[in-house]
């Protein structure tokens, strides 16, 4: 089977070589390009088709994949709400994805992203290089004893939540689906927002989550409170959460996700102009801290994807159907 890998960055190639070797009826092509539209034709002659998270595989995209001759689309990611599962299925493709690579990576990435706010570490950190050693406009806050709501109890979820629960803090949870192995206490998701000092968001992107923090639900916590979001961009309405903040309403954002991540994240714009106004705005906040979409990027997760992906490819070349498939493709 001979597969495309789009979006490929250098620890793509790295890790992926790594594990290709245990997979001798693979092979594997890295191409630099997003895969959209006018990238679709490097997938000509190729099996399946490798997409990241801001890859596009709405209908067209698909439509051209499966003309070509692609029966398989693998998403080294867990997420799959980039792909028009509908029309995948209407074209006779299989959508595979890694449901589980290192929630511990998430997880512990959430953790730092909340502390690095809450502490001021990394408003610290310019000051001592500058040689200025005063503390003033770097009080933070204990988390020990606070109320903490964890919106989303997957794997990630449910590793967010024994994290802050060994923190000491109160842990109260939301998810259309409980889970029988948390301990926190399930509430609405109007109750969680009114009671917690921390919101995280660790929820997939669908049809029910998407601005599933808004103008309303912002103000339904309470003021001065601090939202961290390791899930998907889309799932904040980024405008709302900025008023939030110019009222000083939301006390800090902590975001590794942005809804119009796609043509930001994982390029160097720093010779370039940066047009997105709405995500300038959001860099001119001294409480607000924002990294590019790397929470899951360890060294064991990028082994784990790697070998999760490929394994769904030979699992579909041996039996016609891979390890991990998205339902609904």
């Amino acid at each position: 089977m001979k597969i495309a890998l789009f979006s490929a960055k250098r620890f793509d190639r790295l890790s992926f070589d790594a594990a290709l070797p245990a997979y001798p009826g693979l092979s594997l092509t890295c191409l630099e390009p997003r895969l959209d539209a006018a990238s679709a034709v490097l997938a000509a002659g190729f099996d399946a088709v490798c997409a990241f998270v801001n890859d596009d595989l709405g209908a067209p995209v698909l439509a051209q994949l499966q003309a070509q001759g692609v029966r398989l689309v693998l998403l080294r990611c867990a997420g799959f709400n980039q792909v028009d599962l509908k029309a995948a299925q209407a074209l006779g493709l299989t959508v595979a994805r890694v449901p589980e690579y290192s929630p511990h990576a998430v997880a512990e990435h959430t953790l730092a992203l909340l502390l690095t706010l809450i502490r001021r570490t990394h408003r610290a950190h310019n000051r001592v290089r500058e040689g200025n050693f005063e503390l003033d406009g770097l009080l933070g806050f204990d988390l020990h004893g606070k109320t903490v709501g964890v919106i989303g109890t997957g794997r990630i979820g449910r590793c967010v939540v024994n994290i802050f629960q060994g923190l000491g803090c109160e842990v109260l949870v939301h998810d259309p689906v409980p889970h029988p192995e948390v301990t926190a206490r399930y509430v609405p998701l109007d109750e969680l927002l009114a009671a917690s000092k921390v919101v995280m968001l660790q929820c997939p992107l669908n049809a029910a989550t998407h601005h599933l923090i808004n103008a309303e639900r912002l103000a339904r916590m309470p003021r001065g409170s601090v939202l961290v979001n390791t899930s998907r961009g889309a799932v904040v309405d980024t405008k709302a959460v900025i008023d939030a903040l110019k009222s000083g309403h939301l006390g800090g954002l902590a975001i590794d996700v942005y809804e119009e991540e796609a043509a930001l994240f994982f390029e160097d714009h720093s010779d370039e102009v940066l047009t997105d106004d709405v995500f300038a705005r959001l860099l001119t906040f001294p409480n607000v801290l924002i990294t590019a979409h790397q929470a899951f990027f360890t060294e064991e997760a990028l082994a784990a994807i790697a070998d999760v992906t490929l394994g769904n490819a030979a699992a579909f070349a041996a039996q016609g159907a891979p390890l991990h498939p998205v339902r609904g493709s």
